[in-house]
């Protein structure tokens, strides 16, 4: 396995710091909202990413997240209105010309989700261990965001899902690019007003069998997949976890949290329950040797000095201990 970063596509402390950590290969969002730049789907656009990051020293290895407005295919149906087929067609369009421009681009990894409306929830931050400021996420404190009535009902999800992969996993096949999907997080049957599906080993199967590929892969987000665990799911460990999809697994990520999945609060990387140690001696003898890299980490002291725009979850001097640690981690097997 090899250990990457997920950088900013703009120029960011971690450019710099990156290759002084011994770490090369790197994940990037191409939404425009982050790059400044134009349709992410086009050769130009990634190649112009790209050549940034070379330029740092960096390899872009995968692409992480919405690469552009994805609500005309997850939110299908939504609005009834007569357009809306003729939109999620051109969305389709722009993402399987996105997977041929990575594959001219030897980019092979796209981390993907098929969370509707609301993406990655969190709550607020809470003052964890020496002071450090940890995301968390919490229901009860968040009604907002809960809704008893659906906008998009759970079967209404899982159509539009299955359009999605049976329209762009041919293309992803032909690319041999690898398509990872992500859980939903917090992993809740439904959020905003709308179902999630991605919450259990279960609908990863389902997910699976929609169309068999290589290509069709899944992101191992360690806290999303604890958290699904003790709700009755058919592995009762990650180390279970890890060997029921076995070479299934294209990308993990690597953090810890403790609660359930209506409460919980993500951790510094040596402080969890999780025995990290045993997760990467299943990974080896699952012959899993994909990227690995670490989540979601503490906002810590003078963080926001070095990064004065970060977002909570992926402040500076975190992702630096972080990487220390798996460095250490990965040498260890």
């Amino acid at each position: 396995m090899k250990l990457v970063e997920f950088v900013p596509p703009l120029p960011n402390p971690l450019w710099e710091l990156c290759p002084q950590m011994g770490i090369t290969d790197v994940i990037v969002k191409v939404n425009p909202s982050l790059t400044g730049l134009g349709d992410p789907w086009r050769y130009e656009t990634l190649a112009q990413i790209s050549e940034r990051l070379k330029l740092a020293g960096l390899t872009v290895v995968g692409l992480e997240g919405d690469p552009f407005d994805m609500s005309p295919i997850k939110n299908f149906g939504e609005n009834n209105c007569a357009d809306e087929f003729a939109k999620r067609e051109e969305a389709l369009d722009h993402y399987r010309e996105l997977l041929e421009s990575m594959a001219r681009l030897d980019v092979k990894l796209l981390c993907y989700n098929f969370m509707v409306g609301e993406g990655w929830a969190r709550t607020g931050v809470r003052t964890c261990r020496g002071g450090a400021k940890a995301t968390y996420f919490s229901l009860k404190e968040t009604p907002s965001v809960g809704s008893d009535s659906l906008k998009l009902s759970h079967e209404q999800v899982w159509a539009n899902y299955e359009y999605f992969i049976n329209a762009v996993m041919p293309t992803a096949e032909k690319c041999s690019i690898r398509m990872a999907l992500h859980p939903d997080d917090p992993c809740l049957d439904s959020l905003g007003g709308y179902a999630r599906i991605f919450g259990s080993v279960e609908a990863y199967d389902r997910a699976y069998s929609i169309y068999p590929s290589p290509s069709n892969a899944v992101t191992f987000c360690q806290a999303n997949f604890k958290l699904m665990l003790p709700n009755g799911s058919m592995v009762k460990t990650l180390e279970e976890a890890v060997r029921h999809f076995g070479k299934r697994i294209a990308y993990i990520h690597v953090r810890d949290v403790e609660g359930d999945k209506e409460d919980f609060t993500e951790l510094f990387h040596d402080q969890g329950s999780t025995d990290q140690f045993a997760l990467m001696r299943t990974y080896r003898e699952c012959g899993i040797d994909v990227p690995v890299r670490g989540d979601h980490v503490p906002e810590m002291a003078y963080d926001r000095k070095l990064t004065g725009d970060g977002v909570p979850g992926y402040f500076t001097l975190g992702r630096l201990f972080a990487n220390g640690y798996l460095k250490a981690l990965l040498a260890s097997h």
